[in-house]
């Protein structure tokens, strides 16, 4: 079960969000009532996590917080329900990224939506081979996703 919040002015269309969360989990065989919050935050309370967590400085894009280490399944073992936990997006920081990608701020969200729930499945990019699987893997179930919208 995923519950979309949105705390900031911007206009979000949680049930897009909440697709996109069904078709990765559903692709990554965890079960689909697993339960994921996707939370949209200002730069203020996004900076504040950023340097509490990662004692890094400003806000930035997106933050994922994994609740019970849930790992992608297989067709035979699919994950058990579980709760793979939250994601933290800022929009302000999605549009300026989107803004230097040429393409749109939904779009933008719905990428780092993607690239948050890997990181609460357990991937990882601190090292080359696993930035390759992990940006591939998010290239083709946001690809499969819209090619379906």
């Amino acid at each position: 079960m995923t519950e979309v919040i949105n705390e900031t002015d911007y206009e979000i269309d949680g049930s897009e969000f909440a697709a996109l969360a069904d078709h990765v989990l559903t692709a990554m065989h965890v079960a689909t009532d697993a339960e994921l919050n996707i939370l949209f935050i200002d730069p203020e309370p996004m900076a504040d996590l950023h340097v509490r967590w990662l004692d890094l400085p400003g806000p930035t894009d997106v933050m994922s917080f994994p609740m019970d280490e849930l790992r992608p399944g297989t067709p035979d073992r699919p994950t058990p329900p579980g709760t793979l936990g939250d994601i933290c997006i800022c929009p302000q920081v999605a549009e300026e990224q989107a803004r230097e990608a040429g393409h749109s701020t939904v779009e933008e969200m719905l990428l780092l939506a993607t690239h948050g729930m890997l990181h609460l499945m357990g991937y990882d990019h601190a090292e080359d081979a696993e930035r390759e699987e992990m940006f591939a893997l998010q290239r083709k179930l946001l690809l499969t996703f819209l090619a379906t919208r």
